[in-house]
């Protein structure tokens, strides 16, 4: 029956969520709140507020209540979605000499000025204090090319590295060109695609490029001008392939947008999309709710037995990968390397799932054979790169700890669904009922102190009740007999583990 792909779209009144499944095992996963901003994508006409040379970049208002950032690097060199070789250009080489150059000479106060109307492009949602990261370099993507909006070169991503595939999509864009102003770079997704399917984008590209011209010619400062597509569009204009099997949507208006944007993206391809009509929710049906729940767990099974633990940390992510249960048929070795490469395999997976972003720490099981490390970062290559997100393998030690970075351009599905833990303030633990029995007599002994009541009520939770009732009894009856009061130990189901309450009674 070969691969089945299929892309699975739930629309609910607060959000929207999107799966990509393949062999109904989730490869992707996507949520978008009714309440969020679609912001990285967007092009507005903002209004400069404020230069700072001291940090190289200026802050543009763009009506969100928030200014935007525009560094100077982001100014001066075009940033495309992939990275490209240009082929109307210099070589590679001679352009990042040349980009270093414009970066030491270009000061950010000579090239925007205060109050200046600027097109930008958001590529970093807001986060934390910071506002959104801007560019003025704008692109447009399309399924198997990127528009740039500035810059009139043509190029073909650095990911296609087959030479004779080079020279065809080469000779296929210089066909292409239908602007002056505008260039085209060929995207991953174009590998082995013919000029049909090219030239089906361009014209898709040049409507809305066009359309986005108009309005921006128009507007008045802040403004947007090009609103990105709300998430299923997204999705479908990045990850949607001739071999995916089917896309089912469980709500009609939704049915409906879609089935006009696939004509309006792909005219003429027959894409088999479904309206989802029964009363089982469509996410319980297709056994996706359990796959999405897993991705809070920082526990990941792997097919042999062994796991990876995920943790994020303040500054990055830390994966380990463990044997767990797993012991191999022949040697320790053989073993360790089954589980790193399963492994690489699916902290790949998790990293796209979870949308992790930043700097990333894999301490895979110690390998003694370069050939088995050799291969085992081949692996891990190979995985990184079904990743849209751009992913770096900076490093790779002899101990078997893999250091990658991966881009970071919205917040990850854990962090604007999961808060801090307000009982433990999100250290992840919470105190022994043996602790909170050593707290709670010490916070009597200092009520006892502070009050003439001669009978004391202390509430705690079940577990410190019975803690303080069996094995901490001597030392309740000592207080009580030193002191000369009463002290009701009651349980309360209510509290929390490490709450204590004292109160006199009578």
């Amino acid at each position: 029956m070969g691969n089945v792909k299929e892309i699975f779209i739930s629309v609910d009144p607060q959000e929207s969520r999107v799966a990509l499944t393949e062999q109904k095992r989730l490869e992707e996963y996507y949520v978008e709140r009714s309440s969020d901003t679609r912001m990285v994508g967007s092009i507005y006409k903002g209004k400069v507020t404020s230069v700072v040379p001291g940090i190289g970049a200026a802050f543009v208002d763009i009506g969100l209540g928030k200014n935007g950032f525009l560094y100077v690097a982001d100014i001066i060199e075009p940033k495309p979605e992939e990275e490209a070789i240009l082929e109307e250009g210099e070589s590679p080489a001679k352009e990042n000499t040349r980009e270093e150059q414009r970066h030491r000479r270009s000061k950010i106060e000579e090239l925007v000025k205060v109050n200046q109307e600027i097109l930008v492009q958001v590529v970093k949602e807001p986060f934390g204090t910071k506002g959104a990261r801007l560019t003025t370099h704008l692109s447009l993507p399309g399924r198997t090319m990127v528009l740039m909006c500035n810059d009139s070169r043509l190029g073909v991503s650095k990911k296609i590295e087959d030479v004779q595939e080079r020279s065809r999509l080469r000779a296929i864009l210089s066909k292409l060109r239908f602007s002056d102003e505008a260039g085209l770079i060929i995207r991953t997704a174009g590998a082995g695609k013919g000029e049909k399917e090219f030239a089906r984008d361009v014209r898709y590209l040049s409507r809305v490029y066009q359309h986005t011209k108009r309005v921006a010619s128009r507007a008045k400062a802040p403004a947007c001008v090009y609103q990105e597509y709300e998430l299923a569009q997204r999705v479908i204009r990045d990850s949607y392939t001739e071999d995916m099997n089917r896309i089912v949507v469980d709500d009609k208006a939704a049915f409906h947008r879609l089935r006009r944007f696939l004509q309006l993206l792909i005219p003429g391809v027959k894409v088999r999309l479904e309206l989802y009509r029964a009363e089982e929710p469509l996410f319980e049906r297709e056994g996706l709710e359990d796959q999405v729940a897993a991705l809070f767990d920082p526990r990941v099974e792997l097919p042999s037995g062994g796991s990876i633990v995920v943790e994020p940390t303040e500054g990055m992510v830390a994966i380990d990968v463990n044997t767990a249960k797993f012991t191999g048929r022949r040697n320790l070795e053989e073993t360790a390397f089954q589980v790193d490469k399963e492994a690489a395999v699916e902290v790949a997976r998790q990293l796209r799932l979870r949308d992790i972003g930043g700097i990333v720490v894999i301490d895979f099981i110690d390998l003694d054979l370069p050939s088995h490390r050799r291969e085992l970062v081949k692996t891990l290559e190979t995985a990184l790169g079904r990743d849209r997100a751009k992913t770096n393998l900076v490093s790779f030690s002899e101990i078997c700890v893999a250091e990658l970075t991966r881009q970071r351009m919205r917040q990850s599905v854990q962090t604007f669904s999961r808060q801090p833990c307000p009982y433990c303030s999100g250290r992840g633990v919470v105190k022994t009922a043996l602790t909170m029995s050593i707290d709670a007599l010490r916070q009597l002994r200092r009520a006892i102190k502070t009050t003439s009541s001669k009978t004391l009520e202390l509430l705690v939770h079940p577990q410190v009740a019975i803690r303080l009732l069996q094995e901490d009894r001597p030392s309740l009856s000592a207080l009580e007999s030193q002191y000369r009061v009463k002290i009701l130990v009651l349980s309360d189901p209510s509290l929390h583990v490490e709450q204590v309450k004292i109160q006199a009674s009578g």
